[in-house]
């Protein structure tokens, strides 16, 4: 191992030699792996040390493999407010990368070496790159020791008892007769569960989010218990991810940087997403993968999506990827939208961050193009431009809800009716999500809502429980922009999607903004610049129904796809057409080939 540590050395100076990039050791600043202690602080003496001799100068700081602790008790503690998490400040961070420019974290790299990976004991932040430039991590593994999802084996199911053997790797207490697990700074009794095949690793179909047997239960030996729980889809093998839906922060967390690049990195386990990343332009991630961990038979990753992004810019690139066992979508690409609380004159309003889990945060500024959005129908009013903006209930924006902005351009008079949001149009990025494979997770698969071109191209969706891509818009629930104008979807194979109930599941491919008021609607949300979503040159492997559902679209190419049906499930989705439309024109279904045959009258509804 030390001979493999030393020729990646030799390797990396002879190219810092090239690239001008100066390599630090890790071991100099006494950063040790596998010894159990603590390098939180060793960790962020060196980054400091790096920075004050560096400045911006391209560093690399390189990880000999093996496993590196880190506990709260030395966290960096920081008051940061993430998109799409609980805002429940201060948060405790393991490696804390601010301020920085041309730094690598590189792990070891040597061909059958060992990986380097960063283990948290407890609930922490593991990585925060904020207000960085041309940052990268590099072949480095995150995990946890104790994760917060308690997972469980169904041991025997009958008369209304279920005997399920817990991880030995999870920590648990019974208390009052509830089951409650618990780590070293937290405690929780787990809400819900997800139960996945012993065998394949697939959701149970028809289960989607089930209730769990913790209440009343009785511990039959250590690690064993017998719980009151009628549920009897849970066969005898079956896993079950048990779980609460609190999300306190993401596996690495990104704000306010640019030119970041991710290479070979896996996330194991996060008590929220495995990547967020706001504000940030130009994200570049080449083997980025969330799988569960080799040898631990767990069957579960992060608590919500593998990766998401919420208000950036540039290009989002996510390649060759593997995303498995999440409890959301592989990626969620969004804005998000403020509702007018208030016209303050002709040419200023007051915007409102209205989600629980989304404020605090940069939401725009001076010069930045921005339009309006009738909430009951989501059709969009005139742009506008951004002339000044200013945290309004607070002094500064961290933490703030609500802004005042001033428009160059009169705003109407009725736009205070609580019926209105406003949109960003300036942080929208291009997205390319390509050769990446995503299997045996909850709810979607993709979700992309940007208007920016969007390339979706040579990815396996495999058994991804409920909808493999969703193109969705809210300025009701969750308010995440926006409209997509020109999506392409091509090449890719999609096995056996929609088998559970999910939110938005009406298709494999579903596009499904928000709208409540659907017949009131004149214009059309996604699509409208020519071609809005193709979808050629794919393969469908479904036991049900349903391929594409659509709402509020102008513009839909099917061309050229594979529909092959199988018996591996018995069909029950409520949607029997092949392509269900509302409020849809301008699309075409062409040159497809489906194996049990097709009738454009039975198989393609328009039902507005």
């Amino acid at each position: 191992m030390k001979k493999m540590y030393i020729a990646l050395c030799v390797a990396l100076l002879i190219a810092s030699c090239d690239t001008g990039k100066k390599v630090y050791y890790a071991g100099d600043f006494g950063i040790v792996p596998n010894t159990g202690k603590d390098m939180t602080k060793a960790v962020a003496d060196a980054v400091a040390a790096i920075k004050a001799e560096r400045g911006s100068k391209p560093a690399v700081l390189l990880f000999e493999g093996g496993e590196y602790d880190f506990f709260p008790d030395s966290a960096n503690v920081r008051e940061y407010y993430i998109s799409n998490h609980d805002q429940d400040n201060p948060k405790l961070v393991a490696v804390a990368l601010e301020g920085l420019k041309n730094l690598t974290l590189q792990g070891d790299t040597s061909k059958g070496g060992r990986a380097t990976e960063f283990l948290m004991n407890g609930r922490m932040l593991p990585i925060a790159m904020v207000d960085c430039e041309n940052c990268s991590l590099s072949s480095i593994v995150v995990d946890t020791r104790v994760p917060q999802i308690t997972q469980v084996e169904v041991l025997e199911n009958r008369e209304g008892y279920i005997t399920y053997r817990v991880a030995p790797w999870a920590q648990y207490k019974i208390v009052g007769g509830r089951f409650v697990a618990y780590g070293s700074n937290w405690e929780l009794a787990p809400v819900a569960g997800i139960a996945f095949d012993g065998e394949t690793g697939h959701l149970v179909y028809r289960t989607s989010d089930i209730g769990v047997g913790v209440y009343n239960v009785e511990e039959v030996e250590q690690g064993v218990i017998r719980a009151p729980w009628n549920d009897n889809r849970l066969k005898p093998g079956t896993r079950i991810a048990m779980r609460s839906y609190y999300r306190p922060t993401p596996g690495i967390f990104l704000s306010k940087c640019n030119n970041t690049s991710f290479e070979n990195i896996k996330v194991h386990y996060a008590e929220g997403m495995g990547l967020l990343a706001q504000n940030c332009e130009n994200i570049d991630m080449e083997r980025f993968c969330v799988v569960p961990r080799e040898g631990s038979d767990r069957y579960f990753t992060t608590q919500a999506d593998a990766t998401h992004f919420s208000g950036c810019r540039g290009l989002i690139k996510s390649n060759n990827g593997e995303y498995c066992g999440m409890m959301d979508d592989a990626i969620n690409v969004h804005g998000t939208y403020l509702r007018i609380v208030e016209r303050v004159d002709d040419n200023t309003i007051i915007g409102r961050y209205m989600h629980p889990q989304a404020y605090g945060f940069y939401w725009g500024g001076e010069g930045d193009a921005v339009q309006f959005v009738r909430s009951s129908t989501m059709e969009v009013c005139e742009p506008n431009v951004v002339e000044k903006i200013e945290p309004f209930d607070k002094a500064v924006i961290t933490g703030a809800k609500e802004f005042r902005i001033t428009l160059h351009d009169k705003v109407a008079d009725d736009i205070a009716s609580g019926d209105y949001g406003i949109e960003n149009l300036e942080w929208t990025p291009e997205v390319k999500f390509c050769g990446n494979t995503i299997r045996n997770n909850r709810a979607r698969g993709a979700l992309f809502s940007t208007p920016k071109d969007v390339l979706v191209e040579n990815n396996l969706f495999d058994h991804t429980s409920g909808t493999a891509i969703l193109l969705c818009g809210d300025c009701n629930g969750w308010f995440e922009t926006g409209a997509c104008r020109n999506v392409t979807i091509r090449k890719n194979r999609f096995v056996n999607a929609l088998t559970n109930m999910f939110q938005f599941t009406d298709g494999i491919i579903s596009i499904y903004p928000e709208i409540p008021d659907l017949q009131a609607q004149k214009k059309y949300f996604h699509g409208g610049n020519g071609t809005g979503v193709v979808i050629e040159d794919n393969v469908f492997e479904t036991f049900d129904a349903p391929i594409v559902y659509a709402k509020s679209l102008d513009g839909l190419l099917f061309r050229g796809n594979r529909i092959i049906q199988n018996n591996d499930f018995e069909p029950f989705h409520w949607n029997r057409h092949r392509f269900l439309f509302d409020r849809v024109v301008n699309a075409t279904i062409e040159d497809n080939e489906f194996s049990t045959g097709f009738d454009a009258e039975k198989d393609i509804k328009y039902r507005y």
